[in-house]
């Protein structure tokens, strides 16, 4: 790859490497100049930009960093369409990151330009949340070195917390405080609500070895946690000997892991027992959260593993770790984004037809828009009809759609209030579709929502064609919530992106895809004409 000046009159296809001010206008570094951005940037009196010109044996920063997040993509992770080189990788379900770290040291030595950054192996994560991603540092790397990553890459992979039931054998030694088991019960259930599971089947036992050999007899949970009401200081003391006594293992005693040294690890009957440490009465992070986790995600816990984790293991400064779904805003997560699919128009240009129902590729073109919005990241898909349109509702059939009827629908921006006014209140964006545009694919709308990122900057997100012409969908973000919600009259939302340049981001979709609504019998006739 070639990077430096050059005249702009030569500049044609070479990828901006510097953002570039305009008097209306910004060119963002990373676009593909077209003979139309020549014109513009000559107009400005700029005869010279930074660029990046690819070489024959390069591969783009886009498909690069696809390639790589694919060969990490495992069971429980998604991967979102890659945009400026970077694509993230997500949690689907909560549970245990399990991941090749001499894979990763290996395919992040080949390259400077390709990197893969994560979590480390066995973190805890929760739906949504990244997990890694996966970046190419310049706009293309040769694509002899990205085959070679890719090779050595391995997947990732979420194992996912399991429902397990599970009971907790409390004991007390005489004198021992009531608020003592209340604060142990109240802390361990906590724990396992934060792993998904119901509270637990309590039993409260004299602190002997007896009496805890009979409960673990007694109980046929899944799981048994045992809690002494004194620190377990020895193989041989009451909760590990009580254990052994009831015909358990003791697969290991302490680990080096502070606050948690005195936590053990055995079996009863096939299934795991877990002697938790004092400090399990806090809710603070110890070393037992982290026995816990691996067990309840069906790792088989070994002595070996306990030993190994003593590096990184002293804990004490750690706070108290966030509840599931609790909206923890240190962890970053993939936002929650809705498509808005416009279908109240009434077909007026269409000569007594109905658009949206006639047959696009075999089915309804409203069902057909529909379902390539379904089949993309986006959390939830909404479609505005006109009230009492029983045909279109019967064109949506059994997709997993939400459909909203405006009682008015006589411009575009009631349609969208009615749809704005349908979202869910922890809905990061809004991503505005037009049912009429058959060209628009479920990787069109991912590639718009991977380019979202308001910390960057990135708030609205605007198809174009392939050479630039600003089209449909938009994405809008949060801070556009208002605006929209505003709008009247049938101008749609242009008026807000207007007002909002700086935060307008443009992404070319291949082809026309973003320009082609089917609006008219002459527009069907050349679509038409152009998919034979």
């Amino acid at each position: 790859m070639k990077f430096g000046p050059r005249p702009v009159a030569t500049a044609e296809g070479a990828i901006l490497a510097h953002s570039v001010r305009l008097p209306m206008s910004r060119l963002r570094k990373g676009r593909c100049l077209s003979a139309a951005d020549i014109e513009t940037l000559t107009a400005a009196g700029i005869n010279t930009v930074t660029v990046a010109v690819p070489g024959p044996d390069d591969i783009g920063e886009d498909d690069a960093a696809s390639a790589l997040a694919a060969a990490l993509t495992g069971p429980g992770i998604s991967a979102a369409a890659a945009f400026t080189g970077r694509a993230n990788l997500h949690a689907e379900t909560a549970g245990l990151l399990r991941l090749d770290t001499t894979a990763i040291h290996a395919a992040n030595s080949i390259d400077e330009a390709i990197t893969i950054a994560s979590l480390p192996d066995y973190a805890r994560v929760q739906p949504r949340q990244m997990v890694a991603t996966a970046k190419i540092i310049p706009y293309a790397v040769p694509v002899e070195n990205l085959n070679r990553a890719t090779a050595v890459t391995r997947p990732m992979s979420v194992l996912p917390f399991r429902r397990l039931s599970v009971a907790l054998i409390l004991t007390r030694t005489p004198g021992f405080a009531d608020k003592l088991l209340d604060k142990a019960r109240t802390a361990v259930t906590a724990r396992l609500a934060s792993l998904g599971l119901d509270p637990p089947e309590v039993r409260v036992v004299p602190h002997e070895t007896a009496a805890v050999a009979a409960t673990l007899h007694d109980s046929d949970a899944a799981l048994v946690l045992l809690f002494g009401a004194s620190a377990t200081s020895d193989r041989a003391d009451v909760c590990p000997a009580g254990l052994a006594l009831a015909g358990g293992d003791i697969t290991r005693f302490g680990m080096p892991v502070d606050p948690g040294n005195l936590l053990f690890l055995g079996r009863h009957r096939d299934r795991p027992v877990i002697g938790l440490p004092g400090c399990a009465r806090s809710p603070a992070l110890n070393g037992a959260d982290w026995v816990l986790e691996r067990v309840v995600a069906g790792v088989d816990v070994t002595s070996a593993d306990i030993g190994a984790m003593g590096v990184g293991g002293l804990l004490k400064e750690i706070p108290t770790r966030p509840q599931p779904r609790g909206g923890n805003p240190q962890v970053p997560s993939r936002p929650k984004v809705e498509i808005l699919l416009l279908a109240g128009g009434r077909s007026q240009r269409m000569k007594g037809a109905d658009k949206l129902l006639r047959e696009a590729d075999g089915i309804p073109l409203l069902r057909k828009s529909a379902a390539a919005a379904q089949a993309s990241m986006a959390d939830q898909v909404r479609v505005v009809i006109p009230a009492g349109h029983q045909d279109r509702r019967a064109a949506l059939a059994d997709l997993d759609v939400s459909v909203i009827e405006a009682a008015d629908t006589t411009g575009m921006a009631s349609s969208l209030r009615a749809g704005m006014a349908a979202r869910d209140g922890d809905t990061d964006a809004v991503m505005v579709a037009l049912a009429d545009m058959p060209d628009i694919t479920a990787g069109d709308y991912d590639r718009l929502i991977a380019a979202f990122d308001p910390s960057e900057g990135r708030s609205i997100i605007r198809a174009t064609t392939a050479i630039g012409s600003a089209g449909n969908p938009v994405l809008f973000g949060r801070r556009f919530f208002e605006a929209l919600e505003a709008l009247t009259g049938d101008t749609g939302a242009k008026s807000v992106i207007a007002a909002a340049q700086d935060y307008v981001v443009d992404v070319a979709l291949p082809g026309d895809a973003a320009r082609v609504d089917l609006d008219t019998p002459e527009a069907w006739s050349t679509w038409e004409a152009r998919k034979r």
